[in-house]
């Protein structure tokens, strides 16, 4: 792998680990168009790890706090972990045969779509009423959980469903939103862990592996702020057009 492929690789994945469309679907697609298919698995736990020193610097003050007494937030964050951790462990093998190939994109981009519509939606008949919504608990825990194991699809965001998840069951956006970011922390470790046993290889070099990291990281930084400050506004039309767009050009690249 060229130095410049790792480093468009790294952007993307950073750039789309944190926003609501999906960073396994854009992966696929970007190694495709630039045939490069065939990372390596030691290239993809770099990537994990420079978008998990991402969200770990942007909200590092969350995340000290989880580690004080009385610790509600971490029992919390394991209750919503539990439903991906079970999916992925019961379900890695039929989702990656059944989706791994890409074939479906296009049907799991416009799916996040409509999730970001109902997201906008439910957030706005919330602001009509003057609702402000609840802090997280173990509801909103079950349900973004629930949405967060949907999300292994690719082409389903994990962002955009987690959110989705929190909000209408009824959780207060800001505090939806840096929850959503601390149930992407044990996400990313056990997608690591994931790769690893499958075993390293050395196809990747270590320049492009670190360009890589070093993207996702950086674009990873710029990219959890973006979302912070959008799931704020609860505004996600130009996110609901791009992906809509992305997935007529998924099936168009799928059909030819």
């Amino acid at each position: 792998m060229s130095v410049w492929q790792a480093l468009i690789l790294g952007a993307v994945q950073g750039l789309t680990e944190f926003l609501p469309v999906s960073s396994s679907g854009h992966l696929l697609l970007m190694r495709g168009l630039l045939g490069a298919e065939e990372a390596g698995v030691l290239f993809d736990v770099m990537l994990h790890v420079g978008t998990l020193m991402a969200v770990v610097v942007v909200f590092r003050k969350a995340v000290i706090a989880l580690f004080r007494p009385p610790f509600g937030r971490i029992a919390l964050l394991v209750l919503a972990s539990v439903p991906a951790a079970l999916a992925g462990f019961l379900l890695s093998g039929v989702i990656d045969s059944a989706f791994g190939g890409g074939e479906f994109l296009f049907a799991a981009f416009a799916f996040t779509a409509l999730l970001l519509v109902l997201t906008q939606a439910a957030g706005r008949k919330r602001d009509m009423y003057g609702l402000l919504g609840e802090k997280t608990g173990a509801k909103q825990a079950v349900v973004m959980g629930l949405m967060q194991a949907v999300a292994l699809i690719p082409g389903v965001s994990r962002s955009a469903s987690t959110v989705f998840g929190g909000v209408v069951s009824g959780g207060e956006r800001s505090d939806v939103a840096s929850f959503a970011f601390l149930m992407s922390i044990p996400v990313i470790i056990g997608s690591a862990l994931l790769g690893l046993t499958g075993g390293l290889d050395g196809s990747v070099d270590t320049i492009p592996m670190l360009v890589g990291m070093a993207a996702a990281f950086l674009c990873g930084t710029v990219s959890a702020s973006a979302m912070l400050k959008i799931v704020l506004r609860g505004k996600y039309l130009p996110l609901i057009i791009y992906l809509f767009a992305l997935s007529v050009f998924s099936l168009v690249m799928q059909l030819i």
